[in-house]
Formats: C-alpha cells, sequence, structure tokens
C-alpha cells in the first residue's frame, strides 16, 4: 500500500487558511478553500507551507481491503511535516473511534514508508460539532509518541508550524 500514490493526492496548496472535508458519502475526503459550513477540520498554514492532501480512506485503502481495520481520512504532508487527519461528525462517543482509526493508520504506514525524514509528526483526530480542543489523557499522548513518535491531538484545527 502507498501512501504518497498520486492518484490519492490533490496538487500542493499553500493557503493560509483551508477546510478538509468528508460529505460523507462514502467518497475520499478532500480539501476545499470554499464553504467552510463543509469543513470538518481547518488547516491553518500562516506560513504558506506547500502541503498535500492524501486521501487514505476510500482511495490509499479501499473499504474492501483489510475489512475491520480502521484507517484514518487522510494526511498532509510537506518535506518536514506529516499529519494523519480523522474527520468525525458526532454529537458524542467519537474520541476512542478516532483514536483507533489514528493508530491503524499509523501502523498501515509503517509497514510501508518511515516517519524519519519528518520533524513535525501529528495525528489530529477532529469533529465538526466538538471543533475545541479536548484534552487526552497524559497516558494515551506517552503511549502514542513512544510507540510512533507521533504526538496526537483532538480538535479541529490542524495547526502548520
Amino acid at each position: 500500500m502507498n501512501f504518497f500514490d498520486s492518484t490519492c493526492q490533490e496538487s500542493p496548496r499553500c493557503d493560509e487558511l483551508f477546510g478538509i472535508c468528508d460529505d460523507q458519502n462514502g467518497k475520499k475526503a478532500y480539501t476545499s478553500v470554499d464553504d467552510n459550513s463543509k469543513w470538518v477540520a481547518t488547516v491553518i498554514n500562516k506560513k504558506k507551507i506547500e502541503l498535500i492532501f492524501t486521501a487514505i480512506d476510500a482511495c490509499v485503502i479501499t473499504g474492501d481491503q483489510h475489512p475491520g481495520r480502521g484507517r484514518c481520512d487522510g494526511m498532509l504532508t510537506s518535506h518536514e511535516h506529516i499529519f494523519f487527519v480523522e474527520l468525525k461528525d458526532k454529537a458524542s462517543d467519537w474520541i476512542t473511534d478516532a483514536i483507533d482509526q489514528l493508530e491503524s493508520t499509523v501502523q498501515f504506514f509503517l509497514e510501508e514508508h518511515s516517519l524519519a525524514q519528518y520533524r513535525h509528526k501529528k495525528a489530529f483526530a477532529c469533529n465538526k460539532r466538538r471543533p475545541h480542543f479536548q484534552e487526552i489523557d497524559q497516558e494515551t499522548q506517552l503511549k502514542w509518541f513512544r510507540s510512533y513518535g507521533v504526538r496526537l491531538d483532538v480538535q479541529a484545527e490542524v495547526i502548520v508550524i
């Protein structure tokens, strides 16, 4: 499985502000600068770093591949950044599921690729209905960082530093 398959990637974008959308229709997630009511995650890119969005669910990993194993919606990459992003639109009981999907995706990624080249490595669980930062217990944070070298955030803003 190739997480850098060009058929699953959008053209690079360096917008200061854009959204990541999932229309919940079985199709792949995508980015947009229009209609922020569709944005599940908001990407804040003040330095205008060139980012590539890759649709993971419904593209890199299709529905019939690895049944029963989760995958996140997409990832943003640059020369120094890799951000895995799971998009939710639920009022409650979503964080554990989102984190499980992110963890499964990071494991898939590490079976085929390395994270060594990236300086900034994060996984974001984003929810349109719960956009503000939600604290994750330190044990989970520490487990993620020790296991994968990836920081985990639960918030609807993906801030590119």
